[in-house]
């Protein structure tokens, strides 16, 4: 009988990405003139590392004061007031008009002083959509409606900052911004800004409040939120141990399609810890990450074959998965011992079902 060992450890594996992302230079922008849906203004930004923000009476930096000049005196339209001329300009962006876009967003900026076409018009200068890529006129739209109090301008300026994109790098400037977005519940700013206070190197660790802040990422639905918040709560770290908790949450995040809470999610499934046993179930999700590169899944899936538990016997795919796993860098026993006691036609034909993954994994550039 095997039992599934445990896979991911913790949050924490994000942060190599912040780290690196901070030590090398900001990369040109590429202008995307396609007319793809787009997401709503300053959620698509990729997660970038956040800086040390300036402490505050509450816990959270505020952004600096609004600029000086005409501009600061408009009277911004509500956030939550619903406007169907903002919505006209939103659907065009969305549908990939973005001329019509940029037209109606410049007109409700410009006439009514509406912070969310400000936000809009930022986002069209940074990706270069409907007018020729300009980043100093997209961070000046996103001030205007950062100040105004715009949760997504003020990520969006967090991540300009901290990516050197309108003027050099500026860390502080970029921890201000993504705390007061985060202030204000924006889940990718609150979810960077938990990262941080995790990494504990621009400003002490603090586990307590990272849970606080992936607590409202994770209730907004960002699944790598909710994927580190179970972790917090598997390892009792920041919250109480529970792990029908941690459970609960990487089943919302795996629905999401976050590989790794696939992974911890089956591995729960399969032994039936904090949610009721399902061998099958674990089965399909540790195939679906297995397919998407995940090692830990590959070779928990070669368990699976190899001792048909989940999901009938299958030698060929069980060192098929075991081999590719290994190349990945998983250890495995036991799988040794079962490749090595298989005949020799199931051997080589589980070889060469893991071959072309073993190439592609061969022809990676080294990191």
């Amino acid at each position: 009988m095997i039992r599934i060992a445990g896979g991911i450890a913790a949050a924490t594996l994000a942060l190599a990405a912040f780290v690196a992302a901070m030590s090398t230079p900001a990369a040109a922008q590429t202008p995307d003139t396609s007319p793809p849906a787009k997401p709503p203004p300053g959620h698509h930004k990729p997660h970038q590392p956040a800086v040390k923000p300036a402490p505050s009476s509450n816990g959270a930096a505020a952004p600096a004061a609004p600029e000086p000049g005409p501009a600061a005196a408009m009277t911004g339209t509500s956030a939550a007031e619903p406007d169907t001329a903002h919505d006209m300009a939103y659907g065009a962006f969305q549908r990939g008009y973005f001329l019509t876009a940029f037209a109606l967003a410049t007109h409700r900026a410009e006439e009514k002083g509406d912070v969310k076409a400000m936000t809009l018009l930022g986002e069209l200068y940074a990706d270069g959509l409907a007018v020729p890529q300009n980043d100093a006129k997209a961070a000046e739209w996103y001030k205007l409606a950062a100040h105004r109090g715009d949760r997504n301008a003020m990520f969006a300026l967090a991540m300009f900052a901290v990516e050197g994109r309108a003027g050099p790098r500026d860390r502080d400037a970029s921890a201000k911004w993504l705390a007061a977005a985060a202030k204000l519940g924006h889940p990718a700013a609150a979810y960077d800004l938990a990262l941080l206070y995790i990494e504990g190197q621009l400003f002490p660790q603090d586990f307590k409040r990272a849970a606080e802040l992936l607590h409202i990422a994770a209730a907004a639905g960002n699944a790598d939120a909710q994927y580190a918040l179970g972790t917090f709560y598997k390892m009792g770290r920041g919250v109480p141990l529970d792990l029908a908790q941690a459970v609960r949450l990487w089943g919302l995040a795996a629905i999401a399609e976050n590989t790794d809470a696939e992974v911890e999610y089956a591995i729960a499934l399969f032994n039936g810890s904090g949610v009721a046993k399902n061998e099958a179930g674990a089965a399909a999700l540790f195939r679906k990450a297995a397919i998407k590169g995940n090692p830990v899944a590959q070779d928990r899936l070669a368990r699976i074959l190899a001792d048909g538990r989940g999901a009938p016997k299958n030698p060929v795919e069980a060192t098929k998965w075991h081999l590719i796993s290994k190349a990945a860098g998983e250890t495995d026993l036991m799988l040794d011992d079962f490749v090595n006691s298989l005949d020799a036609d199931a051997r080589a034909a589980g070889e060469k079902a893991a071959k072309p993954w073993l190439d592609a994994l061969k022809a990676r550039p080294k990191s």
